[in-house]
């Protein structure tokens, strides 16, 4: 099938300094979200403020955006839109608070919907915009939400991760300032930079990847190989950080079109029931589902010829080193230290990573036999 490809919104700044570019902007009222975070301490929300008084912007704030945004945050902010009524929103933060923005807008846009149900798939994104334009200032170098047409919102009673993708939701504006991400601690850098390598990765041998894709995958991948270990070393290296936050971008303009595969259905799910940060489970559960994927030729050639090119064998020994250098964990009984309750929802978890909307993108279809064994090694790490 066929399927159009869109790298970003309409305007796409990047660079040191490039968060200048808020002043530019000719809105009238502008709602903030944020999380409870060092982005206060580190000025950054009050240089974002300080730009939108030289744009001659009203601004209104939400902070209570959580890690994890539920449901209830995401109504909370929509409700404070419908009373403020902004024209511009602006999400400054994480993929958590990227996500949630972007939940929120369409809440927002069209105050019929009340549920999370009401715009989980199959059921369509409706069509925005008629209220408010929205821009994305990334703060860590992960998720790529910034250039990306999906969203995470977790149900607030089961805690169950629900992914929801739809171009409409592709952010207007994106301001990726390298001097925004650079307050961000190591193991936020180091979670969130795999989370970007994994993007990558899948991307890159999705049974939907194309010549456009690969480009991108390939570069974000010698990127983050290369300057992820510097910026997780040094925060305030302005070099690494600028790269990471690039090779983030590319890496989320390829998986937005051409998907993901399941090291995000497992992370997802482990996530739902156990609470691990989403970056921190892709990295540990990444070189697994690599083994895994080598049964398929191409996939395999792909891994092979871009890990020799980076001085290694095989990508999942490029993995397992990289997370070693981010002192990452390599299996989930390190972190996860109730053996019993994990392999009593092993069943369960695997039938809901099979129902994940990344697993048919995946270059090898897992049975649910195979997806328990795989729940299985990445306990044990096997």
């Amino acid at each position: 099938m066929m399927r159009p490809m869109k790298l970003a919104g309409s305007e796409l700044m990047f660079g040191e300094n490039c968060l200048e570019y808020l002043k530019t902007l000719k809105y009238k009222k502008a709602i903030i979200l944020t999380s409870r975070t060092y982005l206060e301490k580190s000025g950054i929300v009050a240089k974002v403020k300080s730009y939108l008084d030289e744009a001659h912007i009203e601004y209104t704030q939400f902070n209570k955006i959580e890690p994890d945004p539920t449901f209830s945050s995401v109504r909370a902010g929509a409700d404070l839109m419908l009373s403020y009524k902004p024209d511009l929103i602006i999400a400054l933060g994480g993929g958590s608070v990227m996500d949630a923005a972007k939940a929120m807008w369409v809440y927002y846009e069209h105050e019929e919907l009340k549920t999370l149900e009401d715009i989980l798939p199959p059921k369509p994104i409706p069509t925005l915009r008629k209220k408010a334009k929205m821009c994305c200032i990334p703060a860590t170098s992960g998720t790529a939400s910034e250039v990306s047409r999906s969203v995470v919102i977790s149900d607030d009673k089961t805690h169950i991760k629900y992914g929801i993708g739809n171009m409409e939701m592709m952010p207007d504006i994106a301001i990726c300032d390298p001097l925004v991400t650079a307050s961000m601690p190591p193991h936020v850098t180091a979670e969130t930079g795999m989370d970007a390598m994994t993007h990558a990765l899948e991307a890159l041998v999705s049974n939907r990847a194309n010549y456009v894709s690969d480009v991108l995958c390939e570069k974000a991948i010698k990127d983050i190989f290369k300057y992820l270990p510097m910026a997780y070393t040094n925060g305030q290296d302005m070099k690494a950080r600028e790269y990471m936050l690039n090779a983030s971008m590319i890496a989320g303009m390829a998986f937005t079109n051409v998907s993901l595969g399941i090291v995000h259905s497992m992370a997802h799910t482990i996530g739902s029931f156990f609470g691990i940060a989403h970056g921190n489970a892709d990295a540990i559960i990444l070189p697994y589902v690599i083994k895994f994927n080598e049964t398929n030729q191409d996939a395999k050639e792909k891994y092979n010829n871009l890990a020799k090119d980076l001085g290694f064998n095989t990508m999942s020994s490029l993995v397992l080193d990289l997370n070693e250098r981010l002192h990452i964990a390599k299996c989930f009984k390190e972190i996860i230290s109730d053996k019993d309750s994990y392999f009593a929802k092993l069943d369960e978890m695997a039938a809901m990573a099979l129902k994940d909307g990344c697993t048919k993108t995946n270059p090898v279809i897992p049975t649910i036999d195979e997806l328990k064994d795989l729940f299985t090694k990445v306990y044990e790490g096997v």
